[in-house]
């Protein structure tokens, strides 16, 4: 097909085979009606997801389940993905030209969404904290999930974005005591930051009102059963893809009456559904971001350039970055 602008040609990442990425150019038509065209800003990588997207580790019975809105290919590969994206509204609906928004959106530095679907950001967020909005939604409907009360006691095993997330709500619940638990000792800075305990799995304190499990490893998992007081409920927030998992359900855990419970983001916790929207719900994610202590979890930035060659690190396990944030030029 022949381009004849330059703006008509937009550059994507795509997950293109296991361990393999890379940047593509993209035919970009004008905006439709009720369409707007988003120059992204900032964008972030979600790195639990995508390192099993480009792993190649997305279970069959998922495919349609796991589809990220605006994404195209399918899985296993070739496939856009992702779903955090900054960006300014360049043209389209006349309203919204210029207005800085976040988008469930692929990294892509220029795209067509339906102007329903760009989401403008509230005055007092800074653009580079906002791409944190999706994993802060994450973070809210597993709170609803969780259902935690004032004063109660809270365990939040895994220090990753969305752990930490989670923290950071609780611990703005009168009088609880919520410890954020990980292996590695450095998370300890991150929770003095957001105002919550820390403590290695083998120092927690137990008799958990709530435990929250947030880790993405089985070992974790055995962490939180262990834990939860009597009769009370761990959360399961982690995605293992296709790996195999062994929950230690035998010991006290019958005796215990513990709950084990999943949490996914895909639908609205049953306790808000009947009066929430997806919308609704991650409007209300942004404006939980103006807190500038957020800006912990920030990565220094990638740009997005560099992306395709820069992430089979940046997903390592070992990489401990937190949420890796991405510039466009």
């Amino acid at each position: 097909m022949a381009i004849s602008r330059p703006d008509e040609v937009a550059e994507a990442l795509w997950y293109s085979g296991p361990g393999q990425a890379d940047i593509r150019q993209e035919a970009l038509a004008p905006p439709g009606a009720g369409e707007v065209r988003v120059r992204a800003l900032y964008g972030a990588v979600s790195r639990g997801t995508e390192a099993l997207v480009l792993a190649g580790r997305v279970p069959e019975s998922e495919f349609e389940r796991m589809r990220a809105p605006f994404m195209a290919g399918d899985f296993s590969f070739p496939v856009k993905y992702g779903y955090a994206t900054v960006g300014r509204i360049e043209g389209g609906t006349e309203s919204l030209r210029g207005r800085t928004v976040f988008t469930l959106h692929p990294h892509q530095n220029y795209f067509n969404i339906p102007a329903s679907a760009a989401v403008v950001l509230p005055e007092n967020l800074p653009p580079q904290r906002a791409v944190l909005a999706a994993n802060m939604e994450t973070a809210l409907n597993a709170v609803w999930d969780a259902a935690p009360g004032p004063a109660d006691r809270i365990a939040i095993v895994g220090a990753g974005v969305v752990g930490s997330l989670v923290a950071y709500l609780c611990g703005r619940l009168p009088g609880a005591e919520v410890t954020l638990v990980d292996i590695n000792p450095a998370r300890a800075e991150l929770a003095q930051i957001l105002g919550v305990g820390f403590a290695k799995p083998e120092t927690a304190k137990g008799d958990c009102d709530l435990v929250v499990h947030a880790s993405g490893n089985a070992g974790g998992l055995g962490t939180a059963l262990a834990l939860a007081g009597e009769e009370a409920t761990v959360l399961e927030l982690s995605w293992f893809g296709d790996a195999p998992v062994a929950a230690p359900l035998g010991g006290a855990f019958h005796s215990r009456r513990l709950r084990l419970v999943s949490s996914q983001v895909g639908r609205i916790a049953p306790s808000h559904r009947p009066r929430w929207t997806h919308g609704r719900r991650l409007a209300a994610a942004l404006a939980l971001l103006a807190d500038a202590r957020l800006d912990a979890m920030l990565a220094p930035a990638v740009a997005f350039g560099d992306l395709a060659r820069r992430l089979p690190d940046i997903l390592d396990a070992k990489s401990g970055v937190l949420c890796q944030p991405i510039t466009y030029p």
